[in-house]
């Protein structure tokens, strides 16, 4: 039997102070969700207060969304969101953080996310995420006492593409900053494309163009 697959999605619905609605970005949940579902993986929700968690960018134009909102089971799988209280992480052998914008305030000081994602990987699992979800990597921290970050090629969100979306001054940090404060070696490309990096189990993707790729780059190290 596959072990299964841990997405985490963010609970928080608003930018800053700005007033503007957030959650997790439904392509970057539907299109990763699409390569390992249909690789035969099941694929469990977390969020951090669990329930129903807030979404962004909803487009059932896209046809990647439609399915995963249609499908009766994830939906309801998606809606009624573990907390991190009732995730056992020797059931899975992948954590993957989806991104939107709501990530940046509820990822990374979770310290239950950051131990369930530590025991997944210190267990030979694989740590993911995508966009803004790497900012639930910050301060994940390893038996050994490093930062799981520490030395791996990682990329996320970048300063261009927040400055893009015009957040710089909104979101609490700079995720890009952030990662190469913890000793990440920070890879980038241009904006709005596609980028995936691989290192040691940790597998990071840098925008919402980039999520597919970090599904297939997932279902490729499982299949390791």
């Amino acid at each position: 039997m596959k072990k299964k697959i841990l997405f985490v999605v963010t609970s928080h619905d608003k930018k800053g102070s700005t007033g503007e609605d957030t959650g997790y970005y439904l392509g970057e949940v539907s299109h990763p969700w699409e390569v390992l579902h249909k690789a035969g993986y099941e694929i469990d929700f977390v969020s951090p207060k669990g329930g129903t968690p807030p979404v962004d960018g909803f487009d059932l134009k896209d046809p990647v969304n439609k399915e995963f909102w249609e499908n009766t089971e994830y939906k309801n799988k998606i809606d009624h969101s573990l907390q991190p209280s009732q995730v056992k992480p020797d059931n899975y052998s992948a954590i993957f953080y989806a991104g939107g914008h709501g990530a940046m305030w509820d990822f990374a000081d979770n310290t239950e996310l950051a131990g369930i994602a530590s025991k997944i990987y210190e267990n030979g699992g694989i740590v993911a995420g995508v966009c803004h979800g790497p900012a639930g990597l910050v301060n994940i921290k390893l038996n050994n006492g490093k930062y799981l970050v520490d030395g791996k090629k990682i990329n996320a969100f970048t300063n261009e593409e927040e400055a893009e979306v015009k957040l710089t001054n909104v979101v609490p940090f700079l995720l890009e900053e952030k990662l190469k404060e913890r000793g990440a070696k920070f890879e980038k490309s241009g904006l709005w494309q596609n980028h995936v990096v691989t290192d040691q189990r940790v597998i990071t993707g840098q925008n919402p163009q980039s999520a597919k790729s970090v599904g297939e780059a997932i279902l490729k190290e499982l299949s390791q």
